[in-house]
C-alpha cells in the first residue's frame, strides 16, 4: 500500500518562512528565559534570602497568570484581525522584564518581573499558534507545529547550558547572567518584526465579539473534545519540576542535577518536527495514543527508583512524549477550530490545560509530600490509562474514525 509521505527535505521546503521565523523567534525567547529560570530559585534564596514558600509562591502565581491572559489575547486577535502585533507586545513584554530580574533588590521585584514575563507569554501564545495556522496550508500544519516546537525546545536546553557556562566562568555572578539574557529576548522581539508576515485579511470584514455566546457556539464538538483530551491528558503530565526533583534523591551530583532538563529537552526537540509531519499523514488518536503509551514508560521507570540511569531514561521517555503529542495537540485544535475563531479557541484550549497543569502539579506535590515519589508517578500513569480509554471509547463510537 502507497503513502503520500514526501520525503523530509521536500516538505522542509514548503513550510512557510513565516513559520521557519516564528520557530527562531520562540527560540531565542526561550533561550533568554532559561537562563533566568534555571537559575532564578538559587539566586532568592542564596542572593535575596527568600524562603523556599517564597519561592513556591512566586512560581505559583507567575504560572497561573499566562493561561488566563490567554483566553482573552486569543479572542481578541479574532476581534482585531491581526495575531502578529499582539504577540509583538508579549514577546515585547518578555523582553522587557529581563533587566528587572538583574536589578532586581528584593523578592518582590523578582515577583513583580515574572508576573510581567507570564502576561507576555499569555498575550503571545494563543495569538502565535492560530497565526502558523493561517499562515500554513492545511495538508503541511503537524510539520508547520512540529518545527516550531523544535525550535522552541532548542532555546530550552540551549539557555540552562548557557548559564552554568557562565555562572563558572564569572563566579556565580547571577545578575551578570540575568543582563547576558537580554540579548536573546531583544532579538526574538527584533526577528517577529522584521521576519514575520501576516496573511492579508479580507478588507471591510465585519468584526465580531468571539466570546459572545452565540459565536462560541460556532466551537464544535469535536472541539470541545480536543480541550477534554488536552486537559486530561495534562492532568498526567504534572510539572517538570518534579522531574528535578527525582533526580535529587538519587546519587547524581547537585551540580548536574539542572542537566536532566537538558536532556528531555534534547529528545524532545529532535522528535518534535519528525512526529509533527507525521501528524499529517497519520490517525491523530492514534499518535496520541503513543504518547500515552511513552508517558506510562516513563512514569513507571521514574517510579521505580532514583538511580542515575533510571532517572535519564524515564526523563528521555518523558521528552519523546512531549515530542508526539505537543505539536499534534495544537494541529488538533486547528483542525476543528472555526477559521474566524482559531485564536479564541487555542486560548480556550491553553486556559484549560494551564489550570490542568496547576491541579496535577499541586496532586502531584501532596502524593509526593505523604507517599513519596513513586506514588506520584504511578498516580501519573493512572490518568494516561484513563485518557486511553477514553480514547478507545470515543473512536469505537465513531466508527473508528480518528
Amino acid at each position: 500500500m502507497q503513502t503520500d509521505i514526501k520525503p523530509p527535505a521536500r516538505t522542509l521546503s514548503q513550510i512557510p518562512r513565516s513559520i521557519w521565523m516564528l520557530g527562531f523567534v520562540s527560540m531565542f525567547m526561550d533561550i533568554s528565559s532559561e537562563m533566568i529560570h534555571s537559575l532564578l530559585p538559587m539566586f532568592l534564596v542564596t542572593s535575596l534570602g527568600a524562603s523556599a514558600m517564597m519561592v513556591g509562591l512566586i512560581e505559583g502565581v507567575a504560572e497561573a497568570t499566562a493561561p488566563i491572559v490567554k483566553v482573552f489575547s486569543g479572542a481578541l486577535s479574532d476581534y482585531l484581525g491581526n495575531r502578529k502585533w499582539l504577540a509583538v507586545i508579549g514577546y515585547g513584554m518578555g523582553a522587557l522584564s529581563k533587566p528587572l530580574f538583574a536589578l532586581a533588590p528584593t523578592a518582590g521585584i523578582v515577583l513583580t518581573a515574572r508576573v510581567a514575563d507570564r502576561i507576555g507569554k499569555g498575550l503571545r501564545g494563543a495569538p502565535r499558534d492560530a497565526l502558523v495556522a493561517d499562515i500554513t496550508p492545511p495538508h503541511l500544519r503537524g510539520a508547520a507545529y512540529g518545527l516550531r516546537q523544535a525550535l522552541d525546545t532548542i532555546g530550552a536546553f540551549v539557555g540552562p547550558l548557557l548559564a552554568v557556562v557562565l555562572m563558572l566562568l564569572w563566579s556565580n555572578n547571577f545578575r551578570l547572567v540575568f543582563w547576558v539574557a537580554v540579548i536573546p529576548g531583544i532579538a526574538a522581539v527584533t526577528l517577529l518584526v522584521i521576519g514575520v508576515r501576516e496573511p492579508p485579511h479580507p478588507s471591510g470584514a465585519k468584526r465580531i465579539n468571539p466570546l459572545k455566546l452565540e459565536n462560541l457556539k460556532k466551537l464544535s464538538r469535536s472541539y470541545w473534545w480536543v480541550v477534554f483530551v488536552g486537559a486530561v491528558f495534562t492532568l498526567a503530565r504534572f510539572s517538570e519540576a518534579f522531574l528535578v526533583l527525582r533526580a535529587m534523591q538519587g546519587d547524581v551530583p547537585v551540580a548536574l542535577v539542572p542537566l536532566v532538563m537538558v536532556v528531555m529537552n534534547l529528545v524532545y526537540s529532535a522528535s518534535a518536527y519528525p512526529f509533527g509531519k507525521l501528524a499529517d499523514v497519520m490517525s491523530h488518536t492514534r499518535l496520541l495514543a503513543m504518547g500515552l503509551v511513552v508517558l506510562i514508560m516513563s512514569d513507571v521507570v521514574l517510579a521505580h527508583g532514583s538511580h542515575w540511569p533510571l532517572v535519564l531514561l524515564g526523563v528521555a521517555l518523558w521528552g519523546l512524549h512531549m515530542g508526539l503529542t505537543q505539536g499534534l495537540l495544537a494541529t488538533m485544535v486547528a483542525q476543528v477550530a472555526p477559521p474566524e475563531l482559531k485564536g479564541t479557541a487555542f486560548g480556550f484550549f491553553n486556559v484549560t490545560s494551564g489550570l490542568a497543569t496547576l491541579v496535577a502539579s499541586l496532586v502531584a506535590g501532596e502524593l509526593w509530600d505523604r507517599f513519596g515519589a513513586g506514588t506520584t508517578f504511578y498516580a501519573g500513569a493512572g490518568f494516561c490509562i484513563a485518557t486511553l480509554i477514553a480514547l478507545v471509547a470515543r473512536t469505537t463510537t465513531s466508527g473508528g474514525k480518528a
